[in-house]
């Protein structure tokens, strides 16, 4: 990508219960989970500060937090980067990611009523539609809407915190595999996880959700597009 393009952040209108910079924070949360920022751009606390249209102090504080959560990368230089992939890193979060998520799912299985089986239903539905007009974003934001809605339907859940911080590490990552989901996301798995929903089958459930990761990343296996894509990670802006 080029290093000086033009970044586009989803803006949402601020709370009055939300602070500043619990805002910040939430906008650029969603922006690297949703491949907004991408690998290979640098930002500046003063660019973000201008994009978000606040202080340099709150995107200072929120950036903080983001680090801790390896989402970011703050240089010594005050430029912001998306923090550096390799392919076995990469590999080891989409596999934490399968056994996180297949455990997730099971668990959740015997709560999972009518109603909440309808509204995946309908996520998969516009997941179909976005795809065939092209809106990789927004396949990414409602797949992510499909699986949060399936883990919790378990009221007693504690892995939610766990897989969004899988999905926050990889979001910069995961529009190639958007893009080439036509070339290797043959078979809807979302369709399998609803049948075995209905009946409850716990084990045909996580065989689902583990396919549909796996072959959700299978350019992973495909070593010069996984190469060409990490190596925009490696570049900072000169």
């Amino acid at each position: 990508m080029d290093k000086k393009s033009p970044i586009e952040i989803t803006l949402t209108e601020r709370d009055d219960a939300v602070t500043i910079t619990q805002w910040v924070y939430q906008t650029l949360r969603y922006a690297v989970m949703n491949g907004q920022i991408l690998p290979g751009r640098a930002l500046t606390i003063r660019e973000l500060a201008r994009i978000l249209d606040v202080s340099p102090m709150p995107v200072r504080e929120a950036l903080r937090q983001l680090a801790a959560e390896n989402a970011l990368e703050i240089q010594g230089n005050r430029r912001v980067m998306v923090p550096r992939m390799t392919a076995m890193k990469f590999n080891e979060l989409c596999e934490a990611r399968i056994a996180i998520e297949s455990h997730a799912a099971a668990r959740a299985l015997p709560y999972i009523d009518a109603t909440r089986l309808e509204h995946l239903r309908e996520l998969d539905h516009l997941i179909d539609v976005a795809q065939e007009q092209g809106d990789l974003e927004q396949v990414s934001i409602l797949n992510q809407n499909f699986h949060r809605a399936l883990y919790t339907a378990n009221p007693h859940q504690v892995t939610l915190p766990l897989i969004e911080s899988l999905w926050l590490q990889l979001g910069p990552f995961m529009r190639l595999a958007t893009s080439k989901l036509e070339e290797h996301y043959l078979i809807d798995r979302h369709n399998e996880a609803m049948s075995a929903i209905e009946k409850q089958d716990a084990f045909a459930l996580q065989l689902a959700i583990t396919a549909d990761i796996r072959e959700g990343i299978a350019f992973a296996g495909t070593p010069e597009l996984l190469h060409s894509f990490i190596e925009k990670s490696t570049h900072a802006v000169n």
